[in-house]
C-alpha cells in the first residue's frame, strides 16, 4: 500500500481488452504511484485507489494514467493498494525471460529480439531460425541451476550520459524517455536495460519449465515457457485432467494415449458404417417414392440424422425433371440443411424464398438450391409455399 495525491482527474473512455463497447471512466494522474504502466513487454498493474478498482495503467510520457470509473477529487489524499498476486506473477515470468534470455545467448548465441508476457504462458522470440530439443533441455537445466544457486537481482539507475550505459544490454530507449536509466543486474549473469519489476532473487522465480517452440517470424524461433506459480497451476491443471481421463477411460496415465487411439478408430469406422447406412436409406427412401403408381409432384422430407449427401442421393434417385423435392436435416428446434431440387425455373424462383424463410442462406445451379437454415421449425411454412405453387403450375397446365 501507499499513500499519495490526485494530480488530476479527466473523463474518458477504456476499450476493453476482448473488445466491446467502451467502459466510460476517469484517467487519473497521481503524485506518485506503486501501479507499474504496461511496457517492456510486461502487462500493467491492478488495485485500489482507496476502494475504487484501477481498471487499466498506462504510460504517457513520464506519468502513469490510471483509469477509474469513479470520479476522484484533484487535491486528495487516497490509499493505493497493489494486487499482489498479479504483481507477483509478472515479477516471476519477466525476470525468468531475463535470466532464459542471458543464458540462451551465453550457451548457444541466441539473441532475444521481442518477448511477450501472456495470461497463461509466455513467449521470447528468439533470433535463430531453429533449436533443438536437446538445446532446450540444456538451456532448462541451466537456468534452474541458477536459481538453485539463489542469484541476486538488484536495480541500478544510471545517467543517460553514463559511459557503463553502452555496455548494457538493450533493444533501445523509448523516443520519450527521460532522465535516468533502469539496469536489471543478475549477478554474474546479465545486465539489462528494463521498466519493468522482478525480484530481489533467483530463488524467488522458484523453477522455470521450457514448454517448447514455435515457428516465429521469418528466420526466428518462440520459445514458450512457465516460471514459478505458473508451473505450479500448470502441474495442477495437468493433473485434474490426468485425474478425469483415468477415470472416463479406465486405465492408467500411461495408458491414455493408446486408449484415445483406440476410441478415435472406433468413431471412424462407425461414422463410416453410418454414412454407408444412410446412402442405403437414401436409395430406399428414393424407390419407394418411385413405386408409387400415382406420383406426387412435391415431396417433402425431414431427417434429424444427414447430411447434404443423404439429400443429393435421394434427389438423384428421384429425378427431378417432373418432382419439385424440398429436404431437411438436422434438429427441428435448431438449425440444419435443406435442399431445393426440381425444374430449373421453379428452383431459381422460389430457392431465395425458402432460405428466407428458413432464416438461412443458400445458393444454387441447374435445378438445386441447398444451404444452412437457423429456423427448422418453420418447415411448414416452406411446404406450404411449395403446395401452392405445385397447385398454381397444375392448374395452368
Amino acid at each position: 500500500q501507499f499513500t499519495t495525491k490526485v494530480v488530476s482527474c479527466q473523463a474518458a473512455e477504456l476499450r476493453p481488452e476482448g473488445g466491446g463497447e467502451p467502459v466510460r471512466g476517469f484517467q487519473v494522474v497521481l503524485e506518485d504511484t506503486i501501479l507499474f504502466p504496461e511496457g517492456g513487454g510486461q502487462p500493467d498493474d491492478r488495485g485500489l485507489i482507496g476502494d475504487v478498482p484501477v481498471l487499466r495503467v498506462t504510460r504517457r510520457g513520464p506519468e502513469a494514467v490510471h483509469f477509474v470509473q469513479t470520479e476522484l477529487e484533484p487535491g486528495a489524499s487516497v490509499l493505493l493498494s497493489l494486487d499482489w498476486e498479479r504483481r507477483f506473477d509478472h515479477m516471476q515470468q519477466h525476470s525468468g525471460q531475463h535470466l532464459i534470455t542471458a543464458i540462451a545467448d551465453l550457451m548457444f548465441g541466441f539473441k532475444t529480439t521481442s518477448w511477450e508476457l501472456g495470461r497463461q504462458r509466455s513467449v521470447i522470440e528468439l533470433d535463430t531460425p531453429s533449436v533443438t530439443a536437446e538445446q532446450i533441455e540444456a538451456l532448462e537445466r541451466s537456468v534452474n541451476e541458477k536459481i538453485r544457486e539463489r542469484v541476486p537481482v538488484t536495480v541500478r539507475e544510471l545517467a543517460a550520459d553514463d559511459p557503463e550505459v553502452e555496455t548494457v544490454r538493450s533493444r533501445g530507449l523509448p523516443d520519450d524517455h527521460t532522465g535516468p536509466v533502469r539496469v536489471i543486474n543478475i549477478e554474474g549473469i546479465d545486465s539489462n536495460m528494463c521498466c519493468g519489476t522482478h525480484v530481489s532473487n533467483l530463488s524467488d522465480l522458484q523453477v522455470i519449465k521450457l514448454l517448447g517452440t514455435e515457428k516465429g517470424k521469418k528466420n526466428k524461433t518462440n520459445l514458450v515457457f512457465l516460471a514459478g506459480n505458473r508451473v505450479l497451476k500448470s502441474i495442477e491443471q495437468s493433473h485434474n485432467t490426468e485425474k478425469a481421463l483415468t477415470s472416463l477411460l479406465k486405465n492408467g496415465p500411461g495408458e491414455h494415449v493408446e486408449a484415445v487411439k483406440r476410441l478415435q478408430s472406433s468413431v471412424k469406422l462407425l461414422q463410416k458404417n453410418n454414412l454407408n447406412l444412410l446412402r442405403d436409406i437414401a436409395v430406399l427412401i428414393a424407390r419407394d417414392f418411385k413405386s408409387k403408381p400415382v406420383q406426387s409432384q412435391l415431396f417433402v422430407l425431414h431427417r434429424k440424422e444427414g447430411d447434404s449427401e443423404f439429400m443429393n442421393i435421394i434427389a438423384n434417385e428421384i429425378g427431378t425433371e417432373e418432382t419439385l423435392l424440398f429436404l431437411t436435416v438436422g434438429d427441428e428446434k435448431e438449425a440444419g440443411l435443406f435442399l431445393l431440387a426440381g425444374p430449373v425455373e421453379a428452383v431459381e424462383n422460389l430457392g431465395p424464398r425458402v432460405a428466407e424463410l428458413l432464416g438461412g442462406k443458400g445458393a444454387g445451379k441447374r435445378g438445386r438450391f441447398q444451404g444452412k437454415a437457423t429456423k427448422m421449425s418453420r418447415r411448414g411454412e416452406v411446404e406450404a409455399l411449395l403446395q401452392e405453387y405445385v397447385s398454381h403450375q397444375r392448374a395452368e397446365t
